[in-house]
């Protein structure tokens, strides 16, 4: 993150498990009351922590809130986006997004706490911004390389594309921790069928078996 210097890791394995607790603390705090109605005192209770531990590992809740973007970036990045050139286009858009969401949802309150800080945070505004920049790119890649497979719309313009799929994927966070699967699962295939018509153009045979 540009705003803020991000602290260390710990190298102590109980300093990485008290940073490991206060961590979950904020998430289920951020997401349950937003980032302005959450302390650092609420945050070092939840965690079974003094204040003055969490002072230990982070200078303020805004560094705290910096961490935990960074950690579902981490996270983000280790997905892969670059398919199987045999796979099946449909199923790997599918197999993607449930991933993606999964991974997701662990950081439910980080996103909402990021979008309430930064209406009043330029910095973390800004921080957005390239966070934005940074997986849309990502989004882009895939798109193109997945435009090269048979029956993919060469008159696609990807980068506009990539930008509403990319806002798509986001706005999923927008939804319920307690989302049952069933309307999770739900959710994906829309996702899933939306962006391949986009990109595909369905051959007769699969548009009889649908």
């Amino acid at each position: 993150m540009k705003s803020e210097t991000l602290p260390p890791e710990p190298r102590q394995r109980r300093s990485r498990e008290k940073r490991a607790r206060l961590k979950d603390a904020a998430l289920a705090l951020f997401y349950a009351h937003g980032y302005e109605r959450t302390s650092i005192e609420e945050i070092a209770k939840r965690a079974n922590l003094a204040t003055g531990t969490f002072y230990q590992h982070y200078r303020s809740k805004r560094q705290l809130l910096l961490v935990l973007m960074d950690d579902l970036l981490a996270a983000m990045s280790q997905l892969s986006l670059h398919p199987d050139s045999d796979a099946d286009p449909r199923q790997l858009l599918r197999e993607l997004l449930a991933r993606a969401f999964t991974t997701d949802r662990r950081y439910l309150g980080a996103y909402r706490a990021w979008r309430e800080a930064m209406l009043s945070d330029p910095s973390l505004a800004q921080d957005w911004r390239d966070i934005r920049e940074w997986t849309t790119q990502r989004v882009t890649a895939l798109l193109t390389l997945l435009q090269q497979s048979p029956g993919g719309r060469k008159d696609v313009a990807i980068p506009p594309l990539a930008e509403v799929i990319d806002t798509l994927c986001w706005s999923l966070l927008d939804k319920p921790a307690f989302m049952s699967l069933e309307l999770a699962n739900a959710r994906i295939d829309a996702a899933t069928q939306l962006i391949y018509h986009a990109l595909f153009l369905d051959t007769p045979q699969q548009r009889a078996t649908e």
